[in-house]
């Protein structure tokens, strides 16, 4: 059955692992990295020992590439117990640099789904995504979507006072907002949780970082695939 949509004015769609793959491209380089420091630890050590480092990292890098590789830089410092040489500092440098250039290729059905959306005149449409502007940015303009967003916001985190501000921006009432995205933890739930609309997508590999309890609610849509967002709305 469709939700009660017909308040809704402006779609958020989250970016990496919504409109592209992004997580598996951070899961081939830890692999990688756990390789370089298999001389001083096992890889379930050293992927732990990383979750650590970047969450006592976040407050003051956020998230994106660029913090990413400056925690597999510090985490293998600390590993290594300082051992670890300068050219496999490099190496690992490097591993991290490449992830900057990710192909943001869309995902199956995302383009054509825009495009649908986009011939709907009652509808704004924003890219509300976090992580380093430049970062997600060029992604964007690598996907080929751009062309289809009135806006692109990029935010340090997705927080209830970020939605809020999100909202007044566009002058709507958060009621008039559904945000599309595939973590429950930064897309969905702080949305419900204001009065907001929000439609779930999961993707095939989630970050540790973005896990959470999930739950039903009266505004919430949950889709196997985005293909299937045109279909709920008005």
């Amino acid at each position: 059955m469709p939700l009660p949509f017909k308040t809704i004015r402006l779609i958020a769609f989250d970016a990496d692992d919504t409109l592209w793959d992004c997580q598996s491209h951070f899961e081939r380089v830890e692999r990688q990295y756990c390789e370089i420091l298999a001389p001083w630890a096992d890889t379930a050590h050293v992927s732990a020992e990383l979750f650590k480092t970047e969450t006592r990292n976040m407050p003051e890098l956020g998230y994106g590439s660029k913090a990413f590789t400056l925690s597999l830089v510090e985490n293998a410092v600390e590993v290594s117990h300082g051992r670890i040489s300068a050219s496999s500092l490099l190496q690992i440098q490097r591993l991290g640099r490449s992830l900057l250039n990710i192909p943001a290729t869309p995902l199956p059905g995302v383009e054509q789904t825009l495009q649908i959306l986009r011939a709907r005149p009652e509808y704004k449409m924003v890219v509300f995504t976090k992580g380093e502007i430049l970062d997600q940015e060029n992604k964007l303009l690598r996907s080929g979507l751009w062309h289809y967003f009135d806006r692109v916001e990029v935010v340090s985190d997705k927080t209830p006072r970020q939605y809020r501000e999100l909202c007044c921006t566009f002058g709507i009432g958060i009621d008039q907002l559904l945000m599309v995205g595939n973590s429950f933890k930064s897309d969905i739930a702080p949305v419900l949780q204001l009065g907001g609309y929000a439609a779930h997508i999961p993707f095939e590999v989630v970050w540790a970082h973005e896990k959470t309890e999930e739950y039903d609610h009266p505004h919430l849509l949950r889709l196997k695939t985005i293909s299937d967002l045109p279909s709920h709305l008005p």
